[in-house]
This record gives C-alpha cells, sequence and structure tokens, in this order.
C-alpha cells in the first residue's frame, strides 16, 4: 500500500511542526538522534521538557555566529552550547538579531566542537526551508525513533532528508486561464505547484510568444510590499510594471512571478532585515546577521517553468547577472540581456548601490 507518506510529504509535515513550535526528531545512518525545535518558536514548557531529556543546543550559521563572536567550528554552523542558566529570552536573543545593538551579546558563547554535526545541519536547512529564522535548538537523545513514537513526533531521517533539502522539487502545471490586463488583454495566467507542498509559482503570458525564438521574459521573484504596497524602500514594483508593459507594447512575453519573498527568506525575516537596516545595515548586512546568506533564492525554478511552456531561449529583462548565467547553466539560451532600470527614489537610492556594489547589478 501507498498510504505511508514519503519523504517530501514528511519534510512537508516537519515544517509545518516547526512553525507551530512542535518538535520533531531527526536521525541519522549511526544510531545518533535529536530532538529538535526551532528557535522562533520555542515555549518555556517545551525547553523545560527538552531539558529533561540531555543538554540542549543553539544551532545557528556562520553568518550569524561571526556577528556573534562565536566559534564556528563546524564551518557553516556553530552549536552553541545553552548555558544552565539561559531563559527564553536568551535563545530569541541569540536567533533574532533585533535586540543586538540595544544588549551586546550574549556571551562569551561555548561552541560544540566534538562529533557530528549534521543534524544540526539540518535542523537548519529545515528551519530556511519553513521561512524561519535559521537557528533550532537541538538536543542529542538515544532512541530518536522510539520518543517519536510515543509522543507522535515527526520523525525524519538525514539521508533521505538532506538531498530533498538541496534539490528543488519538480513542478507540474495545476491549471492556465485567460487573463485580461490593463497591459494587454491577450493576458494568460499559468499555475505551477510543486511536489514537495511548497509555495506555488505563475507565469504570465503576454499575447502568443513564438516558442521557435527568443521570447521576451523576466524572472519576477514577488514582493510583497514592492508590488503591492507600493514601497519606496525597493525597485520591485516598477520593475513588474515595467516589465509588463513593454512585454504589452512588442505584444508578446512572459513574467514568471516566482514565490521568493525577501531574496528566499520570506516576509517576516524580509520585514526583520528592514528593521536592521533602520538601524544603518544595508540589506546584505541585515541579511548576514539574521544568519541567511546574500541571496537565498533558487532562479532555476524559472528555466524549469520555461522549459514547460515550450521556451528554450530568452530576451531575458534583467540587471542581474546570475540570472543570466543561471538561465544557461541550466539550458535556457539568454541571446539579449534587455536593462530594466527604473524605480530610482530618495528612499532605495542606498538599496540599488548595494545590490550593485554587492551583488553585482547591472545598474
Amino acid at each position: 500500500m501507498s498510504l505511508m507518506p514519503d519523504i517530501s510529504e514528511l519534510l512537508a509535515r516537519a515544517r509545518a511542526d516547526l512553525r507551530m513550535g512542535v518538535p520533531v526528531v531527526l536521525c541519522d545512518g549511526e544510531g545518533k538522534s535529536a530532538l529538535v525545535v526551532s528557535a522562533e518558536t520555542l515555549t518555556k514548557e517545551r525547553l523545560a521538557d527538552m531539558r529533561t531529556l540531555g543538554h540542549p543546543e543553539v544551532a545557528i550559521t556562520d553568518r550569524r555566529a561571526e556577528t556573534l563572536k562565536a566559534r564556528a567550528y563546524d564551518g557553516d554552523l556553530a552549536r552553541v552550547v545553552l548555558p544552565e542558566d539561559a531563559d527564553l529570552e536568551w535563545i530569541l536573543a541569540v536567533a533574532d538579531p533585533s535586540g543586538d545593538l540595544n544588549s551586546p551579546m550574549k556571551g562569551p558563547l561555548q561552541s560544540r566542537r566534538s562529533d557530528s554535526a549534521a543534524l544540526h545541519r539540518l535542523a537548519i536547512a529545515l528551519a530556511k526551508s519553513a521561512r524561519l529564522l535559521p537557528a533550532a535548538v537541538v538536543v542529542p537523545i538515544s532512541d530518536g525513533a522510539g520518543l517519536a513514537a510515543a509522543n507522535g513526533l515527526t520523525l525524519i531521517r538525514h539521508a533521505s532528508a538532506a538531498p530533498h533539502l538541496t534539490e528543488r522539487s519538480p513542478l507540474h502545471a495545476v491549471v492556465a486561464a485567460r487573463l485580461p490586463m490593463e497591459v494587454s488583454e491577450a493576458g494568460r495566467l499559468h499555475v505551477f505547484r510543486p511536489e514537495d507542498g511548497g509555495e506555488e509559482h505563475y507565469a504570465v503570458e503576454i499575447g502568443r510568444p513564438d516558442r521557435s525564438k527568443p521570447v521576451l521574459a523576466r524572472l519576477h521573484s514577488a514582493c510583497f510590499t514592492g508590488d503591492l504596497m507600493g514601497s519606496l524602500k525597493c525597485d520591485c514594483g516598477p520593475q513588474l510594471r515595467g516589465a509588463l508593459a513593454q512585454m504589452g507594447d512588442e505584444g508578446a512575453g512572459v513574467l514568471l512571478y516566482l514565490n521568493q519573498e525577501g531574496r528566499g527568506i520570506g516576509l517576516a525575516n524580509k520585514m526583520r532585515a528592514y528593521f536592521l537596516q533602520d538601524q544603518g545595515f544595508d540589506t546584505v548586512e541585515a541579511n548576514h546577521r539574521l544568519g541567511f546568506e546574500d541571496d537565498e533564492r533558487d532562479f532555476r525554478l524559472g528555466s524549469d517553468i520555461l522549459k514547460e511552456l515550450g521556451f528554450s531561449a530568452v530576451r531575458l529583462l534583467t540587471n542581474n547577472p546570475a540570472k543570466i548565467a543561471m538561465m544557461e547553466k541550466t539550458g535556457i539560451a539568454v541571446t539579449e540581456r534587455v536593462p530594466l532600470k527604473v524605480g530610482e527614489t530618495s528612499h532605495n537610492r542606498g538599496y540599488l548601490a548595494t545590490k550593485a556594489a554587492k551583488s553585482g547589478h547591472l545598474l
């Protein structure tokens, strides 16, 4: 029978658990297990219960560790030992940088350096994929399978899960329908859904693009604040409307609307980054203080959708060389880069300068 959930379905369950503050159990292939909960959603009651099982650690990325002056002995992460007198507020202060300037840290912090960090690494990857802060409270335990069965917890095995968190989930077309728009009455919206239960992505097709020729295309990452609210802190809204207008003027094009808010960190974390920007950090520095990389997006999604729609070559509306490189690497020919320089304001001038200086955008 096929009633049992497969690994992608178990990971979707684990993401939902972490978002609600429910622990999950991780196991490796060497008999080691850990009880894991998101630092962001942990409660006092569950922290007390976890302490009865062992000695908790807070797993954070090397980016966050650098801010906290914690030793990242494992390279890409640090396993910060939780002091006996540390409470929930202490854990949140390690995970969330919003109070860093008000209460300079927190240490000296002691980082663990013995044994494998594989389960801690998996815990951070799960938190990231759930659009939570990349920090997890981890308690090594002896019988993970037994604890999971006794408490109804989701059990994730490292060997099965790790590849799924680095590979993108296959996308499948769900539905397409006519969508008359201001820029063109000949519009059509395609909805694509990944197998892993993640966010859906969309393709807006203008006119009837010839599949045998390079199509005017844009990979646009969702931006609630810019696209919907008219935020002046970024140029996303003007880029979205400018790209659609140009496609309407030419009579054909395809805009891929990818649900990768905040460079792939999610809206809540994006707002945390905005809070840090108000303290004087630029967009890259803010991401690093949160524990993220400069850009966590996966532009391969755009290539997958273009191929599904029957396109093999594009004239790409972009200022971002990384999008061009990824299209070429994944088999979509970029015959022309079409600049899209719109939307500069006094509020976003520094943001645009950072994109040019630190992210290589051609502005």
